[in-house]
């Protein structure tokens, strides 16, 4: 009996889980307002009005929209703009309880909305700032924790955070800068496959339909091309499958084998140009993220186990860990770097310089802007060089084929005159 009265007792909401409430209100002077709150339940919505000097009149839960209803994900980008906000809003004195409540309410983003107010709760609730970020390790990164953390620490958290809205920005720019550079020329590369695909599946049987009417033998190439219709009319599928499986095989072997993120990292770095540009983002990242954390106090040896995983290659990743187990055991931080071999000269040589002038930090910035500089001169560089290379490759694939299949018939026509 007890059973089947378990089972028929409705699901209840998480103890700590908040909710978006809307409310319909008069202040002290009888004027009518209304807004949205997040809470646990209704009667703290309630009592948080009634502490404002507004009347509740109706509270009850938002309605979801049928579609979207969980919002859009938090991007690194909101991150950046979150810090941005909190760090001007403390600046200005606001306290960091009602920054979060005006972020929150202002936030088109479901998910981001309840992300602040989650932390805005718990910082409520009496955790401090960086525990309450600890709680959502996939938005706010090891990195970011330590950070917080120290600025709390140092009692300068709104210069910390405008730090962090700096560098998340920075970063984010050159990841955008490196990506756009990507990104043209693979969308150009299937498009062009695309529209082969369909050439070959739809256009070429047509034609060969004309040809076997001329009753003579066809051109190598025209054949050649013939031979590869028939093939990819006959096994599409099969070809469409080897494409599915082969990119999930290959995104499935980069998530869980080391081995293979390694391979593909140490790959990347040598290819031409664009091993270039790989190799002067990861330095950037390395400079700016450790000038990052060293100036807002982080130790040393602990900072440099933050940056490793912040480089963005598994290469550095394994190089900076090795220079923070150097620095462990008492080297300079510019001897360390020149153990491992992957630094360019003027990068060990003004880390030495700001170790001996006690402004590490100061000099790791200005390496960061220099190779974030040359990421930007380099990619755009490589977009330059790629758009004729991309018309050329287009003219080869498409023009090859037009042509493979108009000389019979410029065949036929030299036979007859």
């Amino acid at each position: 009996m007890s059973a089947s009265r378990n089972a028929a007792k409705p699901a209840t909401r998480p103890a700590n889980e908040l909710q978006t409430f809307t409310w319909v209100g008069k202040d002290k002077r009888g004027v009518v307002m209304k807004g949205e709150q997040a809470a646990k339940n209704i009667n703290l919505v309630k009592a948080d009005l009634r502490r404002q000097g507004i009347t509740p009149q109706t509270v009850k839960p938002k309605s979801k929209p049928m579609f979207g209803a969980a919002g859009k994900t938090v991007k690194p980008s909101d991150i950046a703009v979150f810090s941005r906000q909190v760090a001007t809003m403390m600046k200005s004195g606001v306290p960091i309880v009602g920054a979060l409540e005006i972020i929150a309410s202002g936030n088109k983003n479901l998910r981001m909305q309840n992300l602040v107010n989650t932390i805005r709760a718990d910082i409520q609730g009496g955790m401090s700032f960086s525990e309450a970020l600890a709680k959502h390790p996939v938005q706010f990164d090891e990195l970011y924790q330590n950070l917080v953390r120290a600025g709390e620490t140092a009692g300068v958290l709104e210069t910390v955070l405008e730090t962090i809205a700096t560098y998340k920005e920075n970063l984010e720019a050159l990841k955008g800068k490196i990506k756009k550079a990507m990104f043209y020329p693979i969308m150009v590369l299937a498009v062009a496959l695309v529209v082969s695909g369909i050439l070959l599946v739809f256009v070429v049987p047509q034609f060969e339909d004309v040809f076997k009417g001329f009753g003579a033998e066809l051109p190598a190439f025209t054949q050649m091309v013939v031979n590869l219709s028939r093939f990819m009319v006959s096994w599409w599928w099969l070809i469409l499958l080897a494409i599915v499986g082969a990119v999930a095989g290959f995104i499935a072997a980069k998530k869980r084998s080391l081995a293979f993120q390694h391979f593909l990292d140490r790959l990347v770095l040598k290819m031409p140009v664009i091993g270039q540009i790989m190799h002067n983002s990861s330095i950037a990242r390395f400079a700016r993220t450790l000038g990052v954390t060293f100036r807002a106090g982080v130790p040393l040896v602990e900072a440099l186990d933050i940056v490793a995983g912040a480089t963005g290659n598994v290469v550095y990743e394994t190089a900076v860990k090795r220079i923070r187990d150097d620095v462990a055991v008492g080297y300079p931080v510019n001897v360390s770097m020149k153990q491992v071999n992957l630094f360019p000269h003027m990068v060990i040589q003004m880390t030495a310089i700001g170790e001996e002038a006690g402004a590490l930090d100061a000099m790791l910035f200005k390496v960061a802007e220099f190779y974030e500089q040359e990421v930007n001169n380099a990619v755009d560089a490589l977009s330059s060089l790629l758009e004729p290379l991309i018309m050329v490759f287009l003219g080869v694939i498409v023009g090859g084929m037009v042509v493979a299949m108009y000389l019979p018939i410029f065949k036929l026509a030299s036979v007859v005159g």
